[in-house]
Formats: C-alpha cells, sequence, structure tokens
C-alpha cells in the first residue's frame, strides 16, 4: 500500500477518470469529513480509497440528474371519464 498527499491522490484520479467523476480538493474534503473512519490520517493511497471516492462521488450525481430531468419535462395533465362499477 504507497501512501501518498491528497493532492496527488486527486492528480492521479483525475487522470484516471472520466470528465463526469473530476474531483477537485474540495470534494475530497467534503469526502474525507464523511468518510471519517476510512481515512483517519492525512495520507490516501490510490489503491484503497478511489473506489469508495467514486462511489461516494457517484451518489452526489444522481439526484442532480433525476431533477434536471425532472425541471425539462412538461407534466400533462388529462381529465379521463369516471367509470363507476357496480357489483
Amino acid at each position: 500500500m504507497i501512501l501518498i498527499s491528497k493532492e496527488q491522490f486527486l492528480e492521479e484520479h483525475n487522470k484516471l477518470s472520466p470528465s463526469n467523476l473530476q474531483a477537485t480538493l474540495a470534494l475530497l474534503n467534503r469526502f474525507k469529513e464523511e468518510k471519517k473512519p476510512l481515512l483517519k490520517d492525512d495520507s490516501w493511497c490510490l489503491d484503497k480509497h478511489r473506489v469508495p471516492f467514486i462511489a461516494w462521488l457517484s451518489s452526489l450525481e444522481k439526484p442532480k440528474e433525476k431533477n434536471a430531468r425532472l425541471s425539462t419535462k412538461k407534466e400533462i395533465f388529462r381529465n379521463y371519464p369516471e367509470t363507476h362499477y357496480e357489483g
């Protein structure tokens, strides 16, 4: 296990990731705060932390996509004839 700095982790992660999974130092800081048991000190390991970071980062993207689809979708309301069944 090779320990590296947060900045090195960020650089390596962004080299290996597509544009939708690019990170910033602010995102790494937020991840570290939310996942304190995983990151007890200031050392990062690409092999150990990258997969959990990608999973966490992906979970942040889902609500944005869902809200984007809802805001662009036009809601259609229709009046349907009432039907009464006698039984």
